[in-house]
């Protein structure tokens, strides 16, 4: 019997079966007379450098090697339960879709370098061949590192390595007009020109392999101190175990009664497909412009952006289904308004959604490390910012900030839907960053690792380069750009219905301008509420003006009496790469023997399509 002839292909954000390259390539090669191959090792990597893998220890007497997963500024776990969750379903769907096929997945937890390596030593031992060694290409400092570190590993096994261009995106990397990213328009509309006409950019989509190699006949195990989950429930528990629940906060927001979360999905390529099919027949993607602003519910949005993130779907599959519903191909939403009808505002809106995903991970590309860096694309030495680890007040702000009680209704809200679901909307993203960057002046990247932290459909280009832009230090051609929260309560959430579902010590105010303002309240109402003394009523983090009519300004009560009218404002080092064998985003490193603990041409678009 000849040995095993191994393939072996390294997941990272490409977390689905169909209209994936690597895949349909597998199948297509497999189906030849003289296989190159005989046995096929996908495989997933829980990154100890982004994810916190402890709860994987084999006991609880055991010490993780790897450092924290923690964030630079401000020392947030940069996994929270929310994504952790969502990731995990996520894996476990592609890996029933790929036993399904006659294949499967191995999970692994650590280093992807150092996971390869380990591999391909234990596969010569056994006498098995390793052929090559395929991953997705990704943007990033820590992703590029990732690629480094594997291709070394398959290098010094003298085995064949091969990066795959990255196609979950709207525009595929060979037709973009330029090769050098430092082409790349700083001003999204000028990139949108040079892709344009934006229905006739995407390549076509890659078809589900209904048949792959099987798995090699014995594949090492995880080594020590590790072990792998065999249900996706374990595996979500363990990524929970090691997170405080609180996520550091003394006083976390607590669920409010009756209120619901506007992403309560599931992840995976399953899911994913079935929430786009859904868009179609219940007609939100052709009333997607009129209302992308919403703030309640589950449609007003598309909501795909946590699955795009992880590449469970792509781009251009949502695409194709936005063609076969103008064009008339298929039945699905046949007799929904503008079925057969070609291009609409709504589905036209969707897709330029799509394109500035592209070009926010473009700019990662173009820029690199100056990402993380607080100066910003711009390297904006000028700002001065807050530093709560350098300064007391600075740090009661985050606090207050973090936990939901500045005292401006939409920020308090937003937080703490944030914190509660993993999900808030495009419109309260961009107020919540204005709210600290420009308002409070706080360092902006406090923000974007919270964010980081919460955000069930955390991209890494798409977030970061937001916070850039909303902070001023980024591609934003408007650099004096300022939300202001109550003007756009006022215009968003006109009766206060989203900021009372999340804030419950104001469900009882009937005066939308004192919901959005709280702090405006009269003694009288005040004491009623049994609010007197508190201190984000009474002491907001800023008391931002916007009045409306002859009578705004004054104290409101509950049964509709009068009150004002409610409106908005501004105001290191990045992640460098450390040295060392464990590297994060420019964090300094401690070993676990050592310490584990951290530190406590439009708006822009923070993408949750």
């Amino acid at each position: 019997m000849s040995s095993p002839r191994i393939l072996i292909y390294l997941l990272r954000r490409d977390l689905r079966l169909a209209d994936n390259p690597v895949f349909t390539e597998v199948a297509r090669t497999f189906q030849q007379s003289q296989h190159p191959y005989t046995h096929f090792l996908p495989i997933y990597v829980f990154a100890a450098q982004q994810i916190e893998v402890s709860g994987f220890l084999s006991s609880d007497s055991e010490i993780s090697p790897f450092p924290e997963a923690r964030s630079n500024a401000a020392g947030f776990w940069r996994c929270g339960h929310h994504r952790a969750k969502f990731l995990a379903e996520s894996v476990w769907d592609l890996k029933r879709s790929l036993h399904n096929t006659g294949s499967g997945l191995e999970i692994r937890v650590g280093l992807a370098g150092q996971v390869i390596q380990e591999l391909l030593n234990a596969f010569k031992k056994a006498s098995a061949e390793v052929v090559a060694v395929w991953m997705t290409d990704e943007e990033g400092v820590e992703e590029k590192r990732e690629e480094r570190d594997v291709k070394e590993a398959a290098e010094r096994a003298g085995t064949e390595f091969k990066l795959w261009t990255d196609e979950k995106y709207y525009i595929d990397d060979r037709d973009i007009p330029f090769r050098n990213p430092k082409d790349l328009p700083d001003v999204f509309t000028s990139y949108r020109k040079k892709v344009e006409p934006l229905r006739e950019a995407p390549r076509r989509v890659l078809r589900s392999p209904s048949k792959l190699p099987p798995l090699p006949p014995s594949i090492p195990s995880q080594p020590h101190p590790f072990t792998i989950p065999t249900t996706v429930e374990d595996t979500i528990a363990k990524l929970h175990k090691p997170l405080d629940p609180n996520l550091g906060l003394s006083n976390p927001p607590t669920w409010p009664t009756k209120a619901t979360s506007a992403h309560p999905f599931h992840g995976g390529e399953t899911a994913g497909q079935e929430r786009i099919r859904h868009l179609v027949t219940s007609g939100s993607f052709s009333t997607y412009k009129e209302t992308r602003n919403g703030l309640l519910g589950l449609d007003f949005s598309t909501k795909l952006s946590s699955w795009l993130a992880l590449g469970c779907i792509t781009a251009r599959q949502v695409h194709e289904f936005l063609l076969n519903f103008e064009d008339g191909k298929t039945d699905l939403g046949k007799g929904v308004h503008g079925y057969g009808k070609g291009e609409n505002k709504g589905t036209a809106a969707v897709r330029f959604e799509l394109l500035w995903r592209d070009y926010f991970r473009l700019t990662t590309r173009k820029f690199g490390p100056r990402l993380f860096r607080i100066e910003g694309f711009k390297n904006d030495t000028a700002s001065s910012w807050g530093y709560p680890q350098k300064d007391k007040e600075s740090q009661r702000r985050v606090t207050r900030f973090l936990e939901g009680t500045t005292g401006t209704g939409l920020i308090d809200g937003s937080m703490r839907e944030l914190f509660l679901t993993g999900y808030t909307s495009n419109r309260l993203r961009q107020n919540v960053a204005s709210f600290l960057a420009k308002h409070l002046a706080i360092d902006w990247r406090i923000g974007a690792e919270w964010y980081e932290s919460c955000l069930v459909d955390y991209d890494l280009s798409n977030n970061w380069s937001n916070w850039q832009y909303v902070a001023g230090v980024g591609n934003d051609p408007r650099e004096a750009r300022v939300f202001n929260p109550v003007k756009q309560a006022n215009d968003y959430d006109t009766q206060g219905n989203y900021i009372k579902t999340w804030v419950v010590e104001l469900r009882s105010l009937n005066e939308p301008q004192i919901v959005f303002q709280p702090w405006k309240m009269n003694d009288e109402l005040k004491a009623e509420l049994k609010l007197a003394g508190t201190e984000w009523i009474e002491q907001p983090l800023r008391r931002i003006e916007f009045n409306m009519g002859r009578n705004a300004g004054r104290g409101g009560g509950r049964d509709g009496g009068k009150g004002g009218k409610a409106g908005a404002s501004r105001g290191g080092a990045g992640r460098a790469e450390g040295g060392g064998g464990y590297h994060g985003r420019g964090r300094g490193e401690k070993s676990r023997g050592q310490s584990r603990k951290g530190k406590s041409d439009r708006a822009n678009e923070f993408v949750d399509n």
